[in-house]
C-alpha cells in the first residue's frame, strides 16, 4: 500500500457495542497482557511482575507494572491501571468496541456481530471512509487543470511530484461546493460532511466546503486512517493554516502530522517542527524523521505517542518569538521525562540590504541545503543549554543588579534538575555566563534546591497529617462517604478476586449495603460472573467501567490481602459493612423507598408469602 492510498483498510462490517462474554474471555485469553504491552513498553522482570517506563506519563524511573498472573497493568506514578482491553483503549485512544476489534484482529479472531445498537461503530467507519475519499478527491484535483494554482505553488516551494504523492498532497478548489458535490455523488450525506469537519453550515442552514483554494495535507494516523486535514493558503491571506476541528475520529492533542511516515525512519531521533511545509521539505531533503503538531503546542498525549518510536527528540521550531515560546513549553512538558531532548536553533539569515531575517526549516533547507541542516542537527543543544541561553538573553549581564536577577532565576531552573552531576555542570556554565564565581553560583543553586525540597516536604506532610485522603479514590466523584466501610468493601472485593471459594453459596451482601456505589456495582458484577460458573475477573469488566473506575479498582488490587485466614477476614469485613449500613439507616441515610420495600419482603416471609389487602 502506498502512502497516498489514504488509509485503505480491510475492516469488515461494523463493531457491535456489546459482545458475548465467552467471546471476550477467549479474546483476553489469546491477548496475553505481557505480549500486548511489550509492543509499546520495554519491560524488565522484577520479581513476579514486569516493570517499565509508563506510556501514559513522563518519567525516568519505571513505575509501570504488569502482572502476568493477574493479567493487569498498574502505574504507581499516575495511578492508571486495568486489563489488556483497557490498555489498548488508553494507548490507542479507542472506544471499548474498537479496542475489542483491534485485539481481535491481532489474535486473528472474528468479531461476532449482533443485531443490537451498532450505530456508533457504523458512524465512525463512515467518517473514516469519507475522509479517505475526500483525500483521494483532493489528490486527483491536484492533477487536473482546476488544481493548477496549487501545483504552481508547489513548484514555487520546490516540492517535487514524488514528494507530493508520498504525502498525498491535494488541492481544494476555489469553489463553494466542489467537495460537497463530489462526496454526495458518492452517497455521503450532508450530516456526515458536517460531522467530519469537511463542510460548514451557514445561518440559513445551507452548507459549503470548509477548505477552499488551499494546498491540502491529509493527516494519516499511525494505523493508516485519514483522520483529518490541514489546508494552507496560496498567498499572504489569513489564516495561513486551517486545520480540521475535533471530530469523532480526530483529536488534535493525540495526532502528529507525518508520524505515519516518520515512524519508519532509520534515524535515531524524531524532529518536531511547527508547520506541515517544514515537514514535507525536510522529508524531501532526506530527514524523514520530521513531524509537526496540528495547530497546537506539544501535548502529553503526543509525547506518549512519540515514546513508542524514539527516545530522543529534536525541537526545531521557528526562530521567532512564537517559536521560542513553543520551545519553552515543550521543554517544560519534557522536563524529567525519559526523552533525551535537544534544541535546534535556526540562525537568522542576512538579507541583501544587510538586515537579518527570521527563517524556518523550509527556508533554511532552500537557502543552505541539506548538508548545512545536517551540521546544525549534529550540533544542536540539549534542552537545559537552550533554557540557560534564553534566560541569559533576558538580562544585561554587565549590570550588577541584573546579574543578581539572572542568578536567582537560573538557580530556580537548575534546582529542578534531578541529577546532582547535571546541576553542577550547568551551575558552572551559568556562573561563567554571568562572570560569577562557581562557588557563589553553587550556593545560590543549593539554596534554591533546599527551597524546592522544603516545599515538597511540606506538601507531603500535609498529606500525611490527613491519612484519610490517601485512602480516597483519585477522582473526586468517586470519593468515599464512609472510609471505614469502604476499606472493608475493598477487602471483600479483593477476597472475591483472589479466591471466590471463600464465599458462601448465597449472596452474602446486597449492593445497597455498600457505602460506595462503585464498589457495590463491581461486587454485583463479579458475583454475577461467579453465579454463571466463571471465576470472577476484574479484567472482564472493561466494558462496564470507565477508565477512571477501572484504574481505581486496579489500585485497590495492589493492596496486600491474604487468603490464609480468608474466611475470618471475610466475616470481619461483612460485619463492618453491615454495621456501618445499619448506622446509615438509623441516621436516615438509606433510601426510604428501599427501607419500605425491605420491610414488605420481611412481612411476606413471616406470613408465608400471603398478601393482605
Amino acid at each position: 500500500m502506498t502512502d497516498c492510498d489514504f488509509g485503505k483498510t480491510d475492516r469488515k462490517g461494523v463493531v457491535p457495542l456489546s459482545f458475548p462474554q465467552n467471546f471476550l474471555d477467549e479474546l483476553t485469553a489469546r491477548s496475553d497482557i505481557v505480549d500486548v504491552v511489550g509492543n509499546y513498553v520495554q519491560l524488565t522482570r522484577r520479581g513476579t511482575n514486569l516493570f517499565g517506563l509508563c506510556p501514559f506519563h513522563s518519567e525516568k524511573t519505571g513505575s509501570f507494572s504488569v502482572s502476568p498472573d493477574k493479567q493487569i497493568y498498574y502505574c504507581f506514578g499516575c495511578k492508571k491501571g486495568g486489563g489488556v482491553i483497557n490498555f489498548i483503549m488508553e494507548e490507542e485512544n479507542l472506544s471499548f468496541p474498537d479496542a475489542v476489534r483491534f485485539l481481535a484482529k491481532r489474535a486473528n479472531m472474528e468479531v461476532p456481530e449482533e443485531e443490537g445498537d451498532r450505530e456508533a461503530g457504523r458512524r465512525r467507519q463512515r467518517l473514516l471512509d469519507l475522509n479517505r475519499d475526500a483525500a483521494r478527491f483532493y489528490h486527483q484535483m491536484l492533477q487536473q487543470p482546476e488544481g493548477r494554482a496549487v501545483q504552481d505553488y508547489l513548484d514555487r516551494r520546490q516540492i517535487k511530484k514524488a514528494t507530493a504523492v508520498n504525502f498525498g498532497l491535494g488541492a481544494s478548489l476555489d469553489r463553494w461546493d466542489a467537495l460537497i458535490t463530489a462526496m454526495t455523488h458518492k452517497g455521503y450525506t450532508k450530516a456526515e460532511l458536517l460531522s467530519a469537519g469537511l463542510a460548514v453550515q451557514n445561518k440559513n442552514g445551507g452548507i459549503y466546503d470548509k477548505f477552499r483554494n488551499r494546498l491540502m495535507f491529509p493527516v494519516i494516523d499511525v494505523r493508516g486512517d485519514v483522520v483529518a486535514f490541514g489546508g494552507r493558503v496560496l498567498d499572504k491571506s489569513e489564516p495561513k493554516y486551517m486545520n480540521s476541528s475535533e471530530t469523532p475520529v480526530y483529536s488534535k492533542r493525540r495526532e502528529l502530522y507525518a508520524l505515519n511516515l516518520a515512524k519508519k525512519s532509520k534515524r535515531p531521533n524524531i524532529i518536531l517542527c511547527e508547520g506541515n511545509i517544514d515537514v514535507v521539505t525536510l522529508h524531501q531533503a532526506g530527514f524523514d524523521n520530521a513531524v509537526a503538531s496540528m495547530g497546537t503546542a506539544l501535548t502529553q498525549e503526543q509525547t506518549r505517542l512519540l515514546s513508542r518510536y524514539t527516545k530522543e527528540l529534536v525541537l526545531c521550531y521557528d526562530n521567532d518569538n512564537a517559536g521560542k515560546i513553543a520551545t519553552e513549553r515543550a521543554l517544560q512538558i519534557l522536563n524529567n521525562s525519559e526523552f533525551a531532548v535537544r534544541v535546534l536553533q535556526l540562525p537568522n539569515r542576512r538579507m541583501d540590504d544587510g538586515t537579518m531575517a527570521k527563517q524556518d526549516a523550509d527556508d533554511f533547507i532552500k537557502n543552505f541545503g541539506s548538508g548545512a541542516f545536517e551540521r546544525l542537527l549534529s550540533g544542536s543543544e540539549n534542552g537545559i543549554e537552550f533554557r540557560l541561553a534564553q534566560t541569559a538573553g533576558k538580562y544585561d549581564l554587565t549590570d550588577d543588579q541584573q546579574r543578581l536577577g539572572y542568578a536567582e532565576e537560573v538557580s530556580a531552573l537548575l534546582a529542578g534538575l534531578e541529577s546532582p552531576v547535571e546541576r553542577d555542570i550547568y551551575t558552572v556554565r551559568a556562573a561563567e555566563a554571568a562572570k560569577l564565581t562557581p562557588e557563589a553560583m553553587r550556593l545560590e543553586v543549593q539554596r534554591a534546591f533546599k527551597r524546592r525540597l522544603s516545599k515538597e516536604k511540606r506538601a507531603r506532610e500535609r498529606r500525611e497529617l490527613n491519612p484519610t485522603m490517601e485512602l480516597q479514590p483519585k477522582v473526586r466523584a468517586m470519593h468515599y462517604t464512609n472510609v471505614r466501610s469502604a476499606m472493608a468493601e475493598e477487602g471483600v472485593l479483593r477476597l472475591l478476586l483472589l479466591d471466590d471459594s471463600l464465599f458462601p453459596a448465597e449472596l452474602p451482601l446486597r449492593e445497597d449495603e455498600f457505602s460506595s456505589p462503585l464498589l457495590g456495582k463491581v461486587f454485583s458484577l463479579l458475583w454475577q460472573q461467579k453465579e454463571q460458573g466463571s471465576a470472577p475477573r476484574l479484567t472482564s469488566l472493561a466494558g462496564e467501567l470507565s477508565g477512571e473506575e477501572m484504574s481505581h479498582m486496579t489500585n485497590l488490587c495492589q493492596k496486600p490481602e491474604s487468603v490464609a485466614n480468608g474466611r475470618q477476614a471475610l466475616t470481619d469485613y461483612i460485619t463492618v459493612i453491615r454495621g456501618e449500613a445499619e448506622k446509615r439507616a438509623g441516621a436516615g441515610l438509606v433510601d426510604p423507598l428501599l427501607a419500605v420495600t425491605e420491610k414488605f419482603k420481611d412481612q411476606k416471609k413471616s406470613n408465608g408469602g400471603k398478601q393482605h389487602g
